[in-house]
């Protein structure tokens, strides 16, 4: 990894107004490693740097992953046989589509033709990782061990990649490197993290906000690709970097940032478009066709005349909407915001606005939520209401899939059903709201302030460039002097 050139994200030639100071003269290296021993902003936990820093991250990390073993082992034990691993709730897909998708019979997806029914609905580089791992199960069949074998295979996997995001995240977190213990010991992830194959998304896209921060746009692309072609959601960093391209006119760094994410995508998925097209169709013809279902907004509105497709059209369309408002706030901000934010906000409100909300899409907020607004108790309340609605929505699912019979005679577990989603989505919007206040008011910015000022760890090619196009807002009139 290059050293920092003299556009490095601290740069003070990115804050205007409050953010306006000079340059501080060189002082020697020692005097540099005292300051970055000490806390120097507000909320900032008090924590070893350095190598031992590195060991402390890696060690939480371990005991994240022991803890979320300890939280299946009643399935790695009795199996998963419905309906208890609801009622234990430790229900995993990587157990259930071994058997369902035809990975124990030795289909491999994408390459093999899949029966109907056993086709995989999900994006390519998903299904590819998942035959892969497949093929390293001994044996033949769909015995017990066999599935066993391949949920600590993926288990595993995935806990490499948690690993993986917590040091891509500290990374990414300046002088805050301490913040991404938040990463490693959150209960989001060590309750959701064998839930699926979210995992491999998060880190892609963690390790895309870093090198995109260490002025490698095109590196940064590639990682985002392969994100998309993982699960979708890292596709909406490149709304981000776009608005902060466009108002610091950093117009060749975004040009290589959605070549590298096109090229790559298209790399992955070209060959089973024009072999298998049927197979790679099936996610985008789900997603676009499933009915509302559980832990979204959407449940409420099932009154509504429209079918699966019909509250896609209406959910895309409002995320739309809120993505062009997020765009409004980062070109009309008095200070350019981080992001970090803008990436908070966009896949916040993707969440928020979804026709599904599984109990580990919570993975995709949390490394995003530490960057964007690292408060130790707002980030803690946020994860205990997380925890109230996974245990809701296993509870219920309980329910669904006995027939009834789990918790008959009562509605706790509905009440406490809605009432999860109720909360959940009063925490995010609570979290949406807190971060757009500090992209208007970067004195309430925890990650801004302190001394010497910083204005964005992940800037990148756009640190040190005044705005070349803003719109009119609480900040500059209407800019305008973008140059290729």
């Amino acid at each position: 990894m290059r050293r920092p050139s003299q556009h490095s994200a601290d740069h003070p030639a990115d804050h205007p107004a409050d953010y306006s100071a000079d340059q501080p003269a060189e002082r020697p290296a020692e005097d540099r490693r005292k300051d970055s021993a000490r806390p120097t902003g507000p909320g900032r936990l008090h924590l070893p740097t350095g190598p031992r820093l590195l060991a402390l991250l890696l060690a939480a990390t371990v005991v994240g992953a022991v803890l979320s073993v300890l939280a299946v082992q009643w399935c790695r034990i009795n199996g998963w046989a419905s309906p208890d691993q609801h009622v234990h709730m430790c229900y995993s897909d990587f157990s259930l589509l071994f058997t369902e998708r035809g990975l124990a019979a030795g289909v491999f997806p994408f390459l093999d033709p899949a029966p109907e029914g056993q086709v995989m609905e999900y994006p390519v580089l998903l299904g590819l990782v998942a035959g892969a791992l497949a093929s390293l199960v001994p044996g033949t069949g769909e015995g017990a061990d066999r599935v066993l074998a391949f949920y600590d295979l993926n288990h595993a996997a995935v806990v490499l990649c948690w690993l993986g995001t917590v040091l891509a995240t500290a990374a990414s977190a300046g002088r805050r490197r301490g913040d991404a213990l938040l990463v490693a010991l959150a209960p989001g992830i060590i309750l959701t993290l064998s839930v699926n194959w979210d995992m491999w998304a998060v880190f892609l896209g963690a390790l895309a906000l870093l090198l995109f921060g260490r002025s490698r746009p095109v590196w940064a692309g590639v990682l985002l690709g392969l994100g998309t072609a993982m699960k979708l959601y890292p596709l909406f960093f490149l709304g981000a970097i776009l608005v902060l391209c466009l108002r610091s006119g950093r117009l060749r760094s975004l040009a290589a940032v959605v070549g590298g994410a096109a090229g790559t995508w298209l790399v992955v998925n070209l060959p089973f478009m024009l072999t298998a097209f049927d197979q790679w169709a099936t996610f985008y013809r789900f997603s676009s066709d499933r009915e509302v279902s559980f832990s979204s907004m959407w449940l409420a509105f099932t009154w509504l005349p429209l079918d699966g497709q019909g509250f896609s059209l209406l959910s895309n369309g409002l995320f739309l909407l809120c993505c062009l408002g997020i765009a409004w706030l980062a070109l009309a901000a008095p200070t350019r915001p981080r992001l970090a934010q803008l990436c908070f906000l966009i896949v916040a409100c993707f969440i928020l606005l979804g026709k599904v909300y599984s109990p580990q899409f919570v993975m995709w907020l949390i490394p995003l939520a530490v960057l964007a607004r690292p408060k130790l108790r707002g980030l803690a309340v946020w994860q205990a209401v997380e925890v109230f609605h996974w245990a809701a929505v296993w509870l219920m699912s309980a329910k669904i899939t006995s027939g009834g019979e789990f918790g008959a005679g009562h509605h706790l577990i509905e009440v406490a059903y809605g009432l999860g989603i109720v909360l959940h989505m009063a925490a995010v919007i609570h979290l949406v709201v807190q971060v757009v206040r500090e992209i208007l008011d970067p004195q309430r910015d925890v990650v801004r302030v302190g001394e010497p000022p910083v204005f964005d760890p992940l800037a990148g090619t756009t640190a040190g460039r005044d705005d070349r196009f803003t719109l009119p807002g609480r900040g500059a009139p209407l800019r305008a002097r973008l140059r290729w």
